[in-house]
């Protein structure tokens, strides 16, 4: 066969190895918020004495020593719905990233058909017509687009990096679940021991109503003083109904969390009276540690990364699309099917190119744009992660200066109402001195309560914001699908993994083809 049948082969053979991948390529850009060094070094709160620089631990609910918290939140983590929903999207979107993955290889079909025709005579410049024929098609046909300009290369980064976004926001979910599950259970205990102190301030303020209205049936005190007495009492009563409703309402957001309807939750499984306290100060660990833990951030890390590589797949509709197709088959009257004039096959390259007045420009301009505001949403949520942390840094401090306070406060009134106690009993004091010294008791043991139920409400804020408890080693989730394998597992066709944001910022640079343009936010500085 003459060698010039071949000649076609050569522009192809020149364009296979002149392959590149347009469009940016990703990296985390130099100017990101966090690279600042102000963001990675320690937290402003961090020198507190109430708190320590160690490593969050991952499950940081088990600083409270509670089996019976410990056993709620493994209950919520297996069954809480936002999880679920969060796993489902996880499975989404490994489902689209191997969707993606799939154009990378080749794609064919088998088609057949039988159809009893009346073909034009005209249409073959005849002017007689034809008979009536059975007619029969048959065949397979294959083809392979090559990625000359990677644009399935960069749909495959935005589809992975979308498969880690979505595996960050179920971690986000875990995160939420937990600091719920704990939050609700200690609201509960905090209530409950409202509940008992404001319980002991009544059975007090009764008994000076008693005094009162003895004391005046004797003509020693002023029948206002026993009405007073009787108001100030009510008073306290109408504290109780509030209280109760809080610990009834603790429960059912328990048992929403747990992923049950509220009767199916006793009320004695989850009986506690006092706030669980800490066995330890509470560790913080500094800023970078802070940004490599939050999964919000490494979210939105992701996000930037799909929609960089969203560009390059818009660039790369402005270059041709070539493709590789063969196919065979039989096609003719059904009764030759099958013989040598009905068999029919074909084998070469195909291109196509759609001029620039499509539309494409417009769409790359919209993907640049879609960059620079994840680029913008990015920073934001490391700017936010900073201000919470420090924001509940700050309140859980100053609540513990509070609660000092009162402490002391209550140690002092204890002196006091033991000594009119002991006054009493001398009979140096009367009754009702002695009962305000201890109302006084009450009420500092009453904002004491308070204080405590603040103290553990902040702690839970706190650990909240520092974003541990998401960990996968220890909370493995049924629902969510395998993690994606090294692209060198995946076959030839597969293409490189984007890192997690839980490598250091330098690990995330991914040298590849084609400069990005400057001044774009995905481009080198």
């Amino acid at each position: 066969m003459n060698a010039l049948h071949y000649a076609w082969l050569a522009p192809l053979v020149a364009l296979l190895f002149g392959c590149t991948t347009v469009g940016p390529d990703y990296h985390l850009p130099e100017h990101a918020a966090m690279r600042a060094p102000d963001a990675n070094g320690p937290l402003q709160g961090g020198a507190s004495p109430a708190v320590s620089v160690g490593p969050v631990p991952d499950a940081w609910w088990q600083l409270y020593d509670d089996p019976r918290l410990d056993r709620l939140v493994r209950e919520a983590l297996a069954a809480n719905t936002d999880i679920r929903v969060a796993s489902a999207n996880l499975r989404r979107a490994t489902a689209a990233f191997h969707e993606v993955e799939a154009e990378n290889l080749p794609q064919g079909g088998i088609g057949a058909s039988v159809a009893r025709a009346q073909l034009s005579g005209e249409s073959y410049l005849q002017t007689t017509k034809p008979p009536v024929f059975n007619l029969g098609d048959f065949g397979p046909g294959v083809s392979y687009l090559i990625d000359f300009f990677g644009k399935l290369a960069r749909a495959d980064e935005a589809a992975q990096a979308n498969v880690q976004a979505s595996e960050a926001a179920l971690d986000l979910a875990r995160i939420g679940v937990v600091a719920q599950t704990v939050r609700a259970y200690v609201q509960g205990c905090a209530a409950s021991h409202e509940l008992e102190v404001a319980r002991h301030q009544i059975a007090l303020q009764a008994r000076a109503a008693d005094v009162a209205q003895r004391l005046a049936a004797a003509g020693r005190a002023e029948p206002t003083d026993a009405v007073r007495a009787r108001a100030q009492a009510d008073t306290l009563r109408a504290a109780l109904p509030p209280l109760e409703a809080a610990r009834e309402a603790a429960r059912f957001r328990l048992a929403l969390v747990l992923g049950k309807p509220p009767a199916a939750l006793a009320p004695q499984d989850i009986e506690c009276h006092e706030e669980p306290p800490l066995a330890q100060p509470l560790p913080v660990g500094d800023g970078a540690a802070l940004l490599k833990r939050r999964p919000d951030i490494r979210q939105a890390e992701r996000e930037l990364a799909a929609a960089t590589a969203k560009i390059g797949v818009a660039t790369a509709d402005l270059y041709p699309s070539i493709r590789i197709g063969a196919s065979a088959g039989l096609t003719g009257l059904l009764s030759d099917l099958g013989s040598g004039p009905t068999a029919r096959w074909s084998i070469g390259p195909m291109l196509s190119w759609n001029f620039p007045t499509n539309g494409v420009r417009p769409r790359i301009a919209r993907m640049e744009a879609g960059a620079d505001a994840a680029l913008a949403h990015f920073d934001g949520v490391v700017l936010r992660a900073l201000q919470e942390t420090e924001t509940a840094l700050s309140a859980y401090s100053r609540e513990l200066q509070r609660q000092h306070a009162l402490k002391l406060a209550r140690d002092q009134a204890e002196e006091a109402a033991r000594q009119e106690r002991q006054r009493h009993e001398a009979g140096r004091t009367p009754y009702l001195a002695r009962l305000d010294a201890e109302r006084t008791l009450a009420d500092v043991e009453a904002a004491l309560a308070a204080s405590d139920s603040q103290v553990a409400m902040r702690q839970i804020d706190l650990f909240l914001a520092l974003g541990g408890g998401w960990q996968q080693a220890d909370h493995p989730d049924p629902h969510a699908p395998p993690a994606l394998p090294p692209a060198a597992e995946r076959g030839p066709d597969a293409r490189h993994p984007l890192p997690r944001m839980d490598s250091p910022p330098d690990a995330a640079m991914l040298p590849r083809g084609a400069a990005p343009p400057s001044g774009h936010p995905s481009s080198p500085a």
